[in-house]
């Protein structure tokens, strides 16, 4: 038996971690082995995941299987469009200028500033007193 070609990439936002594997196939999309809209109910985080793919006409053309970890359903939806879009590269290299142009090469990496010792949080302060 041949094995399928696959084209995987990783994608990572905040704190999550995508694995994404694409296939040709009929245009199936599973994450953690659920359907993309169980997985993900708000409709503005399947378009965010679909963009890449509908970006470059290969909407329908691969099965999608993502494995995704840590962090909330916005990371997770930012993680996987960046681990569609590196696969997509990997596919086809002449993806890569139109994906570039539309940013979605490029790892977003605004992440959550680490909580200071003698302060409430990250930035704000204990309410300072002068008597």
């Amino acid at each position: 038996m041949a094995t399928m070609q696959q084209y995987y990439g990783t994608g990572r936002r905040k704190s999550s971690t995508a694995r994404v594997f694409l296939a040709p196939g009929t245009g199936s999309f599973a994450v953690n082995k659920r359907d993309l809209t169980d997985y993900f109910p708000d409709e503005t985080h399947r378009t965010l995941i679909r963009f890449p793919l509908s970006l470059t006409d290969s909407l329908g053309k691969f099965d999608v299987r993502v494995t995704v970890d840590g962090g909330g359903i916005s990371g997770q939806a930012g993680a996987i469009r960046l681990g569609i879009a590196k696969a997509l590269v990997e596919f086809n290299a002449e993806f890569r200028l139109k994906l570039k142009r539309a940013g979605l090469l490029t790892r977003d990496s605004r992440i959550k500033e680490r909580k200071k010792y003698g302060q409430k949080g990250a930035r704000k302060r204990f309410q300072f007193s002068k008597r």
